[in-house]
């Protein structure tokens, strides 16, 4: 049954047409991943289907008695209630409901039965509603969007921007549409809470729309995709993987087909041509005869021009020594919260060592602690020789404000010429009035192909990289990709883009809570297989360095043990001459103690018996030494 259809769907703002003429419909229990290039049209589309824009043409139509529910992108709401008490209220009726049974109840309980006919009524629709778990449905959703139990009862005004859009994806998560349409659900997620809204979306069982550049996360979730290009729509019947097989095999069946086509055409107008130059009537009638052929002729249009990318790559400074990075149990806290505690790392040329973990753990900590930006709370880090290092900062910190998109590329590279810096600004997207663009005035995705076009200019042969991916189209994804992968130097870099890191890392660095942390060496799925393995082992490097350290010190010891045990033998030694002296003097004492003087005898054996305790001690020590040799 279809829940969902769209006919020629059209919008327009001012002059420039949005999307033009998108036709497709949705049967239920279907799930969609709408993609395009950022301002192609997808959240236009979106809130055409929720009602929010109305002067569009066409139509759409969405199945009598189906409720629908929408996730807005980066939605965040303002509310004087608390935070679970605004996802309970998802279940305003269930719980008036509960209210009345607890009434009815009571009033059981004092013998009123006219109640009970109400009372049974009423709690079978409860209980078919889900009014038995819905207060367990609501925490649980919290906890895994990641909320902890003492959050619950904390004001809604408490919570930041992306704890905001949170709670906004709990609310349209719980309520359960019967179709259910997410504009960019994974912003402010990291690893872990994007694993269970997979899982919780792959077992959704009603329809599903997604909007989403997490192109791991689209082939997780969706069955089918809408791609809207140059204002148009194409509906896939697979998903993200799929879609960009299929597109591609399409484009290039079209491309024959137009270039096959165009030969045909051409040596048919070369033969009318021809026949004309006769002038006769049979070469008349047969040049006429193919003209009407090829007025008849079905015109196979070239394939459309793709979106403008960004062409990019990466300057390379030339080798680094064999070793670009050691570490030495470093070690940071922030307010006696420890991020990452001890760490030890060896990175060497060409690595491609990927910092992943939860929101929270330090990774961006730990790059600002490479670039210099802050200090090590323990331990100490170092460079190899001959490293050149660019860095890529997550939040654009080092665009300055007030300059001009091309001021800001000239203060990276100051020698350059101005048709450099305007051939690069090109390559970058930046063309025309778009160069004299104050940096305060560029979208997130315009500073970060600015920050990116900055370090292209530098030569570099480590690149440290922050979350690059964030406010990046797929198709800009997909290009950096592409650079990194013939880039030919290092690459540490963080960032929860799955795809991403799937497509490009050779290591994986794991940082979790309280400061432990495991090193992977293999690829993304290698890490996905091991990471709940107990016990991970050391990078093969650092566990020399760091063996060689421990024997260091094991030796230390031993040696101090050595000494000890040599500085107690010969203390021993000396000691039990001295007594074996003293009680070969007491025994001639003894003999010379007049007859009945007993009470210099006895202070004379009282010594002699603490001395030869004293003197089987040092025995002991002498002997356990003696053995040891």
């Amino acid at each position: 049954m279809i829940i969902l259809g769209c006919e020629n769907i059209s919008f327009s703002y001012g002059v420039d047409n949005i999307i033009e003429n998108i036709t497709f419909s949705l049967n239920e229990k279907e799930r969609l991943g709408i993609v395009g290039v950022n301002g192609a049209g997808k959240s236009t589309l979106i809130k055409i289907i929720s009602g929010e824009i109305t002067d569009f043409s066409g139509s759409f139509y969405i199945a009598k008695g189906k409720s629908l529910a929408t996730l807005k992108q980066d939605a965040a709401f303002e509310s004087d209630g608390t935070l679970l008490g605004e996802i309970l209220l998802a279940f305003e009726s269930l719980a008036e409901k509960e209210k009345e049974l607890e009434e009815l109840r009571q009033r059981l309980d004092s013998g009123d039965i006219s109640v009970l006919e109400r009372f049974t009524s009423l709690n079978d629709s409860f209980i078919s509603e889900g009014g038995l778990e819905y207060k367990s449905r609501c925490r649980a959703i919290l906890l895994n969007l990641g909320f902890s139990e003492r959050e619950f009862d904390m004001p809604i005004s408490a919570f930041s921007g992306g704890q905001k859009t949170r709670i906004a994806l709990a609310k349209v998560l719980i309520s359960s549409p019967d179709l259910l349409i997410l504009d960019e659900p994974t912003n402010h997620l990291d690893t872990k809470t994007l694993e269970w809204l997979e899982e919780y979306l792959r077992s959704y069982k009603n329809t599903l729309i997604v909007i989403s550049h997490d192109r791991y996360f689209l082939d997780r979730v969706t069955s089918k995709t809408l791609e809207i290009e140059n204002t148009h729509g194409r509906m896939y019947n697979g998903n993200y993987s799929f879609y960009v097989e299929a597109k591609r095999k399409d484009r290039e069946i079209q491309r024959r087909h137009y270039i096959n086509q165009q030969r045909e055409i051409k040596r048919i107008e070369d033969f009318i041509e021809n026949q004309k130059r006769w002038n006769r009537e049979r070469n008349i009638i047969a040049a006429e005869s193919r003209q009407k052929m090829l007025d008849k002729m079905e015109r196979v249009d070239a394939p459309e021009k793709t979106p403008d990318e960004i062409q990019l790559s990466f300057d390379y400074a030339g080798n680094s020594g064999t070793e670009v990075l050691s570490t030495y149990y470093l070690s940071k806290s922030f307010e006696n919260k420890l991020l990452f505690d001890k760490l030890n790392l060896l990175v060497k040329r060409k690595d491609r060592l990927f910092i992943v973990g939860d929101n929270g753990t330090g990774k961006s900590t730990l790059v600002k602690v490479l670039n210099h930006k802050i200090r090590a709370t323990e331990g100490r880090f170092e460079y190899g020789n001959n490293v050149y290092i660019g860095y890529y900062d997550q939040e654009n910190q080092q665009l300055t404000q007030t300059n001009s998109v091309v001021d800001e590329l000239w203060s990276a590279a100051p020698t350059a010429t101005v048709t450099k810096i305007r051939n690069t600004l090109a390559l970058f997207l930046f063309k025309g009035d778009d160069i004299f663009k104050r940096v305060q005035d560029l979208s997130g995705g315009e500073r970060a192909r600015l920050t990116l076009a900055k370090l292209s200019m530098k030569k570099t042969n480590l690149l440290i990289l922050d979350e690059p991916t964030n406010h990046l189209d797929i198709d800009t994804r997909e290009v950096l990709e592409g650079a990194l992968s013939r880039y030919e130097g290092t690459i540490i870099a963080v960032s929860h883009d799955r795809y991403f890191t799937r497509k490009l890392a050779n290591r994986i660095l794991e940082i979790r809570r309280d400061g432990e942390h495991f090193d992977f060496f293999g690829n993304y799925d290698y890490y996905l297989s091991k990471r709940k393995e107990p016990n991970v082992n050391l990078p093969p490097q650092i566990k020399e360095e760091t063996d060689a350290k421990t024997d260091y010190l094991n030796q230390k010891k031993t040696a101090a043990e050595e000494r000890k045990k040599q500085n107690a033998y010969k203390k021993s030694k000396a000691e039990a001459e001295k007594i074996e002296k003293r009680l070969d003097d007491i025994e001639k004492e003894c003999e010379a103690v007049p007859d009945g003087d007993y009470i210099t005898l006895q202070k004379l054996y009282e010594e002699k018996k603490e001395l030869e305790d004293s003197l089987l001690h040092h025995y002991e020590i002498i002997e356990e030494y003696n053995s040891s040799i």
